[in-house]
């Protein structure tokens, strides 16, 4: 279906920054974010079918040079982060090739909606006996 997460390295645009938010010093001086640019239309790793299928799933997300961007700056670590996006990346990829199982229309038993039936009748009857006739 989909290759291993780590043959993607081939094919990535890795860029780091420095995170934003608390952290102090660290983040003043660390480049821990990371960024992962994936050119999906012309990968070698996917198939005609696969390219389709995600551009149609995940086209609004693409830049306007058609690459999916993904960013990590979960941890402290550069090589943490990279293994986090590369696995954002493995998940929005795979999310994008997932079919659903088609839905079979089924119909209750004939025992079950006597059951149903009989519980209606005998709860309509506990709130008829409750009643005050006139």
């Amino acid at each position: 279906m989909l290759p291993a997460p780590e043959a993607f390295w081939s094919e990535l645009q890795v860029q780091t920054s420095r995170s934003s938010g608390p952290g102090g010093q660290n983040v003043n001086k660390v480049e821990s974010r990371v960024e992962l640019r994936f050119d999906v239309a012309n990968s070698l790793l996917l198939s005609e079918e696969q390219k389709q299928r995600i551009l149609e799933k995940i086209g609004p997300q693409l830049t306007a040079d058609g690459l999916l961007v993904v960013t990590a700056q979960e941890d402290r670590s550069q090589l943490r982060n990279k293994e986090l996006a590369l696995k954002k990346l493995h998940d929005a990829l795979l999310k994008a090739l997932h079919r659903p199982k088609p839905r079979k229309a089924t119909k209750p038993s004939a025992g079950a909606v006597r059951k149903r039936l009989e519980a209606k009748k005998k709860n309509s009857e506990k709130k008829a006996n409750r009643r005050q006739d006139f």
